[in-house]
C-alpha cells in the first residue's frame, strides 16, 4: 500500500508538472535524439503529451510507455532551453518510475541493480573478477584513448571499445580521513563508481589537488553508487536503497563540502536525491537536504573556493579542447571553472570545439539500450574534436569520457582523453601514495 501511495503522489505531481508546457516546440532545436530520429515521440513535447494520458496508455499499452519515455538521454537540453521553465528531467524521472512499478524490473536490470548495485561487497568482487580475467575476453586498440574491444562477439560488448578495468580500484585506499590542512576546509570526498573501477587516476589527481590545497578528506570506503543509473531506469527501490547506505557514511555531515568528478553525482546530491527521495524518513530527508547545500564538482570547488587562475601557456603546450557535460553545465552552471582550472597549467593551451555543450551521445544507459543513435550523436561530437587538431579532449563526467572514448577510438584518432582534474593535478607535486 505505501508503494501504491507513493505512486499516487508522483502521478498527482506530474498532473501539476505538466500543464506548464506550451507545446512551443523549442525543445526540437535542442534534442540530440530528435536530431537523428526526427520523430516526435523522441521529443521533449512528445512525451509530455503522451504523460498527460499516462494511466490510460499505461493499461492500454505500457511496454509501448516505457520505450518511448527510455529514448531520452536525460540531458535536460530540453529544460535548459525551455521558455516556460518546465522540469523535464524531473518529469521524465517520475514517469520512469511509475511506469517501472507497473510493470516490473526486467530479469537484467533486476539483476544488476538490486542483485549487484544494492550489494556492493558481492559488486566489488565481481569486479575484481573482471579486471583479473578481462585479457581473455578483450584486446587493446588504441593506446593513446587506452580503449579495448572485444576478442570475441559478444551481445554486451558489440562493437563497443571500451575503458578497461582497473587493475587496482580507487577504493584500495581504504578509509581517509585526514584534519583540515592551511585552508582550514575538510571535505567528503565521493569518488563514484567508474572512478573507483576504471579511473582510479581521476581519484588520484583529485587527491594531489586538494592536498596541495591544504584540505582535509573524508573518503569513506563504504560509499556506494549514488543511484543515478537505479532511478534513469526507473527502479525507485534500488535507488532508495543506494541513497540509505551513502547517507550512513555520509549523512552526519561533518565537513564543509562533498565533492564529486561527475556531474551526474554532483547532480544527484544537489537535486535529485531531494527531488526523489521522498519516500524516505524525515531524518534521511534532512540529512539530504543537508547535503545538498555542499555537493559541488571539483572544478568548481578549486576555483570558486581558492581562486584558481589561469597562467600564459608556455611554447609548444599541448592543444587541449573541453566537452561540456549535460549536467554539469546545464544543471549545475559549471563551464567557465573548468576552462580556469585547465588554465592554470602552462603546459596546456585551450582551443574551443564547436558545440561544446551538445550531449556526446551517453546517456547512462541510454547508450546501452540505443547504441546505434547513441553512436549517430557521439560521432558528431568526435568530428568536432577533431576539426580542433587537439592533443587531448577533456570531460568532467566519467561516463561522457568513456563514450567519447568509444568514438575516437572507432575513428582511430590518437587523442587522449582526461578529466580536467588530472590535467590540472599535472602542474602539482604529487604525494606518494600507493594503492
Amino acid at each position: 500500500m505505501a508503494d501504491l501511495n507513493h505512486m499516487l503522489k508522483l502521478l498527482g505531481e506530474l498532473d501539476d508538472q505538466l500543464v506548464a508546457c506550451m507545446r512551443c516546440g523549442l525543445c526540437q532545436s535542442v534534442c540530440a535524439v530528435y536530431a537523428e530520429t526526427g520523430r516526435e515521440t523522441d521529443v521533449a513535447r512528445g512525451k509530455i503529451a503522451l504523460l498527460e494520458f499516462l494511466g490510460h496508455e499505461m493499461i492500454k499499452d505500457a511496454k509501448g510507455v516505457k520505450d518511448r519515455l527510455d529514448k531520452c538521454l536525460l540531458c535536460g537540453a530540453c529544460q535548459a532551453a525551455c521558455p516556460s521553465g518546465v522540469a523535464t528531467l524531473d518529469i521524465f524521472l517520475k514517469a520512469r518510475a511509475i511506469v517501472t512499478a507497473y510493470i516490473g524490473l526486467s530479469p537484467a536490470k533486476k539483476a544488476i541493480f538490486r542483485g549487484m548495485l544494492t550489494k556492493p561487497r558481492l559488486f566489488n568482487n565481481l569486479m575484481s573478477l573482471g579486471s583479473t580475467f578481462q585479457g581473455l575476453l578483450t584486446k587493446p586498440v588504441n593506446d593513446v584513448v587506452g580503449s579495448s574491444c572485444a576478442r570475441f562477439f559478444s551481445p554486451l560488448i558489440g562493437d563497443r571499445h571500451l575503458l578497461p578495468l582497473a587493475d587496482k580500484p580507487f577504493r584500495n585506499h581504504g578509509d581517509i580521513n585526514t584534519a583540515p590542512g592551511k585552508s582550514g576546509l575538510k571535505v567528503a570526498l565521493f569518488y563514484g563508481c567508474m572512478v573507483d573501477k576504471m579511473l582510479p587516476s581521476v581519484g588520484e589527481a583529485m587527491l594531489t589537488a586538494l592536498d596541495h590545497h591544504g584540505v582535509g578528506v573524508s573518503m569513506p570506503k563504504a560509499q556506494v553508487c549514488c543511484g543515478m543509473p537505479s532511478l534513469a531506469s526507473g527502479d525507485l527501490k534500488s535507488f532508495e536503497d543506494l541513497v540509505r547506505m551513502n547517507l550512513a557514511v555520509f549523512g552526519q555531515g561533518d565537513f564543509d563540502y562533498i565533492i564529486t568528478p561527475c556531474g551526474t553525482c554532483t547532480e544527484a546530491f544537489h537535486h535529485i536525491w531531494p527531488l526523489m527521495g521522498t519516500g524516505l524518513s524525515q531524518t534521511e530527508r534532512d540529512q539530504i537536504a543537508l547535503l545538498a547545500t555542499k555537493a559541488m564538482d571539483v572544478s568548481a570547488f578549486l576555483v570558486d573556493k581558492f581562486g584558481v587562475q589561469s597562467a600564459t601557456p608556455v611554447d609548444q603546450a599541448q592543444k587541449v579542447t573541453i566537452h561540456d557535460p549535460c549536467h554539469l553545465k546545464k544543471s549545475l552552471g559549471v563551464s567557465a571553472q573548468v576552462r580556469t582550472l585547465l588554465g592554470a597549467n602552462p603546459r596546456l593551451k585551450v582551443v574551443e570545439m564547436a558545440e561544446a555543450d551538445v550531449c556526446c551521445g551517453c546517456g547512462g544507459s541510454f547508450t546501452l539500450q540505443h547504441y546505434s543513435v547513441s553512436a549517430k550523436i557521439g560521432k558528431k561530437k568526435r568530428d568536432n574534436i577533431a576539426a580542433t587538431n587537439a592533443d587531448i579532449v577533456t570531460a568532467g563526467c566519467p561516463a561522457c569520457m568513456m563514450q567519447i572514448s568509444d568514438m575516437l577510438s572507432h575513428a582511430g584518432d590518437r587523442i587522449a582523453v582526461k578529466h580536467p582534474i588530472e590535467l590540472y593535478a599535472q602542474c602539482l607535486t604529487k604525494p606518494d601514495r600507493s594503492l
